[in-house]
């Protein structure tokens, strides 16, 4: 009750303090990639439970001739890299934090096709609700190796606390000045996770 009081409290001063940076961002969307202005998409949230995130659109909507859609790294605009390195693509998450879908701490929320990817042992992270930052997003975000990030993850459930989420609050903050760890190694943003090495075990 106390951690959702916090969440409620701090993102909704958050999100309208952070009003004119919003619209700022918006127009320069619609400016260089038309609309929408926001990216949705299905996530997996607490429990298990799906929810759409909200986050700035930060690619161009462009289909290859086999009907797929292009690489990230093709329809990555140059406003986008902007956004993305510097997490401003983030911001409207504080909306799913506000609603209850989302907690300022936690572990990322990744996408519903992962689900049945996880190791029993990695399907602990959503014990708690997933985050805005977390544990793995300042221990080298998208830089680090998809197994580790999951173990990063779950350790954050075993031994989260008051103080562990304010240390993870202060660090962010250096994290995304330092624009440090924005894409995995060879990718423009994050490979997708194929399945778990360890998925018939760790229960």
């Amino acid at each position: 009750m106390i951690r959702r009081c916090v969440d409620l409290l701090l993102g909704g001063i958050l999100l309208i303090a952070l009003l004119p940076l919003f619209a700022t961002i918006a127009l320069a969307i619609r400016a260089t990639m038309g609309r929408p202005i926001l990216f949705r998409q299905r996530r997996t949230g607490w429990r298990e439970q799906p929810f759409t995130i909200l986050k700035f659109r930060t690619m161009r909507s462009e289909i290859g001739p086999d009907g797929a859609a292009t690489p990230d790294s093709e329809r990555l605009t140059r406003l986008g890299r902007v956004l993305r390195s510097t997490s401003l693509d983030e911001l409207p998450e504080l909306w799913n934090v506000v609603r209850g879908e989302m907690s300022l701490v936690g572990p990322r929320p990744l996408l519903v096709e992962y689900l049945a990817l996880y190791s029993d042992r990695q399907r602990r992270r959503h014990k708690v609700l997933p985050g805005l930052t977390g544990w793995a997003q300042v221990n080298g975000r998208n830089a680090v190796d998809w197994e580790e990030r999951l173990e990063m993850d779950v350790w954050y459930v075993e031994n989260r606390s008051f103080l562990l989420d304010l240390r993870i609050l202060i660090t962010t903050v250096g994290t995304v000045l330092g624009r440090r760890g924005v894409a995995a190694p060879g990718e423009a943003t994050m490979g997708r996770f194929r399945g778990s090495s360890s998925r018939c075990g760790g229960g």
